[in-house]
């Protein structure tokens, strides 16, 4: 569980990120769950978008993914949302420091 100061910083760095997850009209399954893990595994936040044809709101996914790979959700703003889980794996220069 993250603090408000936590998620604060966070949303800071994750302004400078590109959205490398999509959820379409499709149902999140189990290819856009390992999409995110190895995603997060690899970089520890990431942001998503869904679609506007999606039967999900950017909410609802945002929830559904987070649950699905022990994440944290961040910030969810319209369309978009932030997706963060530590990887104590990475080297120490690659992580995220969380203030």
């Amino acid at each position: 569980m993250l603090t408000s100061k936590q998620r604060a910083h966070l949303r800071g760095i994750a302004n400078s990120y590109d959205t490398i997850l999509t959820v379409g009209k499709g149902e999140i399954d189990a290819a856009v769950i390992k999409q995110a893990d190895d995603a997060l595994t690899a970089r520890e936040m990431i942001k998503g978008r869904v679609l506007e044809n999606s039967s999900y709101t950017s909410r609802d996914a945002a929830e559904i993914l987070a649950e699905n790979v022990g994440a944290d959700v961040v910030q969810v703003i319209g369309s978009r949302f932030i997706l963060y889980r530590p990887n104590p794996k990475l080297p120490k220069e690659k992580r995220l420091s969380l203030k």
